[in-house]
C-alpha cells in the first residue's frame, strides 16, 4: 500500500462520512424545525425552507459522491467487513436521496376533504375546548382544536365562499 492510495482512502471515507452525515440533515433537519406543536423561530423557518429548496440538488450530489466514495473504499479495503461498511454506508445515502423528496408533512397533516358538520345543539364539546371560529355574512363555522389538531387544514364552505382553515 503506497502513501497515496492511503490517502485516497481516507478522502474517500470522510466523503462517504460527509454525505451521510449532510443528506441526515437535509431528511431531519426540516422536520426538527417544522414539527407541530412547537414554537419556530423565523430564522430557523427560513433555514429550513432553505433547505427544502435545495434538498434535491444536495441529495443527488450527495448520492453521486458517496458511491463514488463507495466504489473507492470497496476497492481499496481488504477487510470485508470495512468493504459492507462501505457498501450500507453508500446505500444508507441513497435510500435518503430518496426519503428527501417525500413531502412527510402532507403524508401527516393530510386535509380532511369532505368534512361532516352538525348542528350546534348536537355537538359534544366540554367547557374548556378550544374552537377555531369562521363567519362569513350570517355563515358561521367552528372547528374543534382536537380535530384540527390532527388534520391541520379544513377545505370548507361558508355559505359560498371557499375556505381552508389550518392550525
Amino acid at each position: 500500500m503506497t502513501a497515496n492510495s492511503g490517502r485516497i482512502r481516507w478522502v474517500a471515507g470522510l466523503t462517504l462520512l460527509a454525505s451521510l452525515f449532510l443528506e441526515l440533515a437535509c431528511v431531519v433537519y426540516p422536520i426538527y424545525v417544522i414539527r407541530p406543536f412547537r414554537a419556530q423561530g423565523a430564522r430557523e423557518l427560513a433555514a429550513a425552507l432553505l433547505v427544502i429548496r435545495y434538498r434535491p440538488l444536495i441529495t443527488v450530489i450527495c448520492a453521486a459522491a458517496a458511491l463514488w466514495a463507495g466504489a473507492l473504499c470497496w476497492r481499496a479495503q481488504t477487510q470485508w467487513w470495512l468493504r459492507i461498511l462501505a457498501a450500507l454506508g453508500a446505500g444508507l445515502v441513497c435510500v435518503l436521496a430518496g426519503v428527501a423528496r417525500v413531502n412527510v408533512f402532507e403524508l401527516m397533516f393530510h386535509p380532511v376533504e369532505h368534512p361532516a358538520f352538525a348542528a350546534v345543539g348536537q355537538v359534544k364539546l366540554d367547557k374548556d375546548d378550544k374552537v377555531i371560529a369562521v363567519k362569513i355574512r350570517d355563515s358561521a363555522r367552528a372547528y374543534p382544536i382536537r380535530t384540527m389538531g390532527y388534520h391541520h387544514v379544513i377545505n370548507d364552505l361558508v355559505g359560498d365562499t371557499a375556505i381552508v382553515a389550518t392550525y
